[in-house]
């Protein structure tokens, strides 16, 4: 006859084979998934540019829209009025003049990955718990891979590279259904900073392309970013008419991106120095800096490690400079509706077990997707271009 402590010890064994991951409910996972998603948005740099109307940077679609073609995720980019109207008592009926919109369908897929636990032992041995510990690394993992794809489709890198500029060695990510849709910068969207002769090059003034990056190794004669740049994208984005993100007062203000490279080498430029001695001794500008953003004359300057750039890349392969054997990255200045994101529903948080219930695995999965809008501009001779942001190459 089995002894009492035996019994209980199986009685045990038999409540603790019924609890396991396997079986939790709907309710728990999804619990577990929404939480997922806050820690997620909590560490995605990009989360904090989305919106859901078209004053926002991220044109943030969460609702997909019906129409003939099935059930897609939609923005509408409403062009401007071409005519000048008609003068006093002239006939208007007949000549009335037509909205033009453009719908762009953002394309989504899910994306995936998961933990695998070696077993209970490997557990027992271990003061962490793997579910804590695997939502903790998932989230961080589903926030770097927003980033990184954020900022690569906003530049127009492709997913089979790193933002800087590595190939992804048995990567996904060139397989999902947006990834055909990145983009180089379209024509009048691609410039390149002439740091000698402080002139923004454009592919009417000039080289606009990473191949005419000079850098000597010298700041004083090399492309490297200068305050004065940002002065000319400013000037160059209102000129276009592309529309700052919504501010205070009405007020349009500009979202610019640099890598932290390109970051230290703004922080040496003097002009950009006597501008921040500057505002600091302004009674308006008193809190200049936020986290690691800058305001200065209506432009926010961001350092992030996910701006495209080529630190990675292959010399004499993808690299900058007439040699490709230059280190540079771009700097994206961004406007209202600079990309697109389609954000279709919750994380879902998978629970399975393997051998016998002894292996437990946790896998999460989001349906997204990315575009960066463009439209027939009626100030660039109806071409189609970038709708919200420039971007600018600079040696680094």
């Amino acid at each position: 006859m089995p002894s009492e402590l035996c019994l209980q010890l199986l009685r045990k064994a038999t409540i603790m084979a019924l609890t396991n991951l396997g079986l939790l409910t709907n309710e728990q996972k999804t619990i577990w998934g929404m939480d997922l998603w806050k820690n997620a948005r909590n560490k995605s740099f990009t989360s904090q540019f989305l919106g859901n109307d078209n004053g926002s940077m991220i044109n943030h679609v969460t609702e997909l829209t019906k129409g003939t073609k099935g059930t897609r995720a939609v923005i509408t980019l409403l062009a401007d009025l071409i005519g000048d109207g008609i003068a006093g008592d002239r006939t208007l009926k007949g000549n009335e003049e037509g909205m033009q919109t453009f719908e762009q369908v953002i394309r989504y897929d899910q994306l995936r990955h998961a933990n695998k636990h070696e077993g209970r032992m490997a557990e027992q041995k271990s003061v962490f718990s793997f579910r804590d510990n695997s939502k903790n690394v998932l989230a961080y993992w589903l926030a770097d891979r927003i980033d990184q794809m954020a900022f690569q489709t906003l530049g127009g890198m492709s997913y089979a590279y790193k933002p800087n500029g590595s190939t992804r060695v048995g990567s996904d990510l060139q397989y999902l259904e947006f990834a055909a849709d990145v983009s180089a910068p379209s024509t009048r969207r691609m410039t390149r900073w002439d740091n000698v002769n402080k002139t923004l090059k454009t592919n009417v003034t000039g080289s606009n392309t990473s191949a005419a990056i000079v850098n000597t190794g010298a700041a004083a004669t090399s492309d490297f970013p200068a305050w004065e740049m940002f002065v000319a994208l400013k000037a160059y984005a209102k000129d276009r008419y592309m529309r700052g993100v919504g501010g205070d007062g009405g007020s349009e203000n500009y979202h610019a991106f640099l890598t932290p490279q390109a970051m230290a080498r703004l922080k040496l430029d003097p002009t950009y120095l006597q501008n921040l001695r500057y505002s600091q001794n302004s009674a308006t500008n008193a809190k200049l800096f936020s986290g690691d953003a800058v305001t200065v004359d209506g432009i926010t300057l961001h350092e992030f490690r996910h701006v495209p750039n080529c630190t990675g890349g292959i010399s004499g392969t993808n690299m900058y400079g007439a040699g490709l054997n230059l280190l540079g990255s771009q700097v994206l200045f961004c406007g209202a509706q600079a990309l697109g994101m389609a954000d279709i529903d919750a994380p879902y948080w998978e629970e399975d077990e393997d051998d016998f219930g002894n292996s437990q695995s946790i896998s999460v999965g989001k349906m997204l997707g990315f575009l960066k809008p463009k439209f027939g501009n009626i100030y660039e001779g109806n071409a189609v271009e970038d709708f919200g942001v420039i971007s600018c190459y600079v040696a680094q």
